[in-house]
């Protein structure tokens, strides 16, 4: 207000003092860099706990859940005066598949399917591999389309379909799916070979491919490994592969699966997005 009209013709209108007046725009300052002091020390907390992951969208929604009514731009702000910065995403594209196989190829069925509203309807699968002093560790995932909840993985020095194999047995195993779920994978010689078809349909699973040379047919798979790479193995070198195991598997159990709020859950981790659908 004060920059839009005189303050002296203002007191006089409102028959106040200017020192009164003053006094009073110190005082709300005052009230004002209280206020941001203990919000700041509630942003801080938040972003410690999400392991410097979070940026301001994620902070303000986690604020809000937890009671605090406070709106993104003034979180943004004082993250910025306090040098916090959530995870930046960077350019990712990784090639772990060989399509060049005479094995059978399952259609689309993303494509003709309506997006699922229950666990255990939609698996997505993928492969990726982190780097480490000893060379690579390769990692495949299944991963629930709904709640984007990891459901299965396994770790190893290779990418034998044994490895896809040990990731889908740890879902099956931990979920029990009812016959028809849908399996979704790329075109790759592991998920089209015989080993691996012939687990799916021994639990009744249904195949499903994407499109040749198109990585947006599984888009949430390819989201969950942005997430790991750009919030975990692109902060630190791993000397060992049983190094990459033990933080990997600690990001997924304690931090992605439970705790971490995604943005296409309504700012809900997976379990607790899962919970809310029971």
């Amino acid at each position: 207000m004060s920059g839009e009209h005189d303050i002296k013709l203002m007191c006089e209108t409102l028959a106040a003092s200017r020192s009164g007046y003053y006094q009073w725009l110190s005082s709300e300052e005052r009230i004002r860099a209280q206020e941001d002091r203990v919000l700041r020390e509630q942003i801080e907390a938040v972003h410690k706990q999400s392991r410097g992951t979070y940026g301001s969208p994620r902070v303000t929604a986690a604020l809000r859940a937890h009671g605090t009514s406070v709106g993104h731009n003034r979180v943004a702000r004082l993250m910025r005066k306090a040098g916090l910065r959530g995870r930046q995403k960077a350019r990712y594209r990784v090639v772990t598949t060989d399509s060049r196989h005479d094995h059978p190829i399952a259609p689309n069925r993303l494509a003709t399917q309506p997006v699922p509203t229950k666990a255990d309807q939609v698996w997505v699968s993928d492969l990726t591999y982190i780097p480490t002093a000893e060379g690579w560790l390769y990692v495949a995932g299944v991963l629930d389309r709904c709640t984007r909840r990891l459901v299965g993985w396994a770790m190893g020095p290779s990418l034998e379909t044994s490895l896809p194999a040990a990731a889908l047995a740890m879902a099956l195993r931990q979920r029990q799916p009812a016959p028809g779920l849908i399996h979704h994978s790329d075109r790759g010689v592991q998920y089209a070979s015989g080993a691996y078809r012939d687990l799916l349909a021994n639990h009744g699973l249904v195949a499903s491919m994407s499109r040749k040379g198109n990585c947006y047919d599984n888009a949430a798979m390819e989201a969950f490994w942005s997430s790991l790479k750009n919030e975990l193995v692109h902060r630190r070198r791993f000397l060992t592969r049983n190094e990459a195991r033990t933080a990997i598997f600690d990001y997924i159990e304690s931090f992605y699966n439970r705790t971490r709020l995604h943005s296409a859950l309504g700012y809900k981790s997976p379990l607790d997005y899962e919970t809310s659908l029971s």
